[in-house]
């Protein structure tokens, strides 16, 4: 574990103005976080369906049982490129820190709304870090054990104790997702601002300085860039 990383990106960068801006996510990653959690939504939907009786209704927004059947893993394949294109644009400023372990110590102050108390930090909290590597896992998960239980086209490679073994591995790394996924979604509306930077691209400099004082200093300190304050 390092403090010393620079977690700067590629388009991460301070566009004067009043009120201060920062660029956090540029088109394309907004794109590829987009397709990712619409592939995350129709999965869950058609894996629920799949999955237990009584959801079985959910089909219906698929064309069918055999239509859900049918599209369910090609919308895993889709969610494992699109995360893993993701995944590698973002991963190493989400490398475990030091300053991860005191964040967790004050996880009570940071759910007060008492930042000010907290270690100053980059681009990504040890929250926000969590959820990366998490689904990281999961999602390798589901793509392995989804591949195991894909009859049309790898049914005759793997025997049936593994399937069998696959579908319970399968169907708890998909709970597991969507606990993950809900979490992900009530941090975004919970930290306010935070939804800006995947609709718009972009943050305010006082929602940088508050929340991620590292990373934002980090881009101030490149020659010739403005510096943002607490007010702006």
């Amino acid at each position: 574990m390092s403090d010393q990383v620079e977690e700067i990106q590629p388009g991460d960068s301070i566009v004067p103005g009043k009120p201060v801006t920062v660029n956090r996510y540029g088109p394309l990653a907004r794109l590829n976080h987009w397709v990712t959690a619409t592939s995350l939504i129709l999965l869950a939907l058609s894996g629920l369906a799949l999955f237990w009786p009584g959801l079985f209704f959910l089909t219906n927004l698929f064309g069918g049982g055999q239509n859900t059947r049918a599209f369910h893993p090609w919308i895993g394949v889709l969610l494992f490129v699109s995360f893993f294109v993701f995944f590698f644009q973002l991963w190493r400023a989400n490398l475990p820190a030091k300053v991860d372990i005191v964040w967790l110590s004050r996880i009570r102050d940071f759910l007060a709304g008492h930042e000010d108390r907290l270690p100053e930090l980059g681009k990504y909290n040890a929250g926000q870090k969590f959820i990366f590597w998490a689904m990281t896992g999961l999602i390798l998960v589901l793509i392995a054990t989804g591949i195991v239980i894909w009859d049309q086209y790898f049914g005759g490679y793997f025997s049936i104790p593994l399937r069998r073994v696959a579908v319970l591995a399968h169907s708890v790394a998909a709970v597991l997702i969507i606990c993950v996924f809900i979490l992900h979604v009530y941090a975004a509306i919970w930290t306010r601002g935070t939804l800006r930077a995947m609709t718009r691209g972009s943050v305010t400099g006082g929602w940088a300085w508050r929340h991620h004082r590292k990373w934002l200093r980090q881009l101030a300190g490149r020659p010739g860039t403005q510096r943002p304050g607490p007010a702006e």
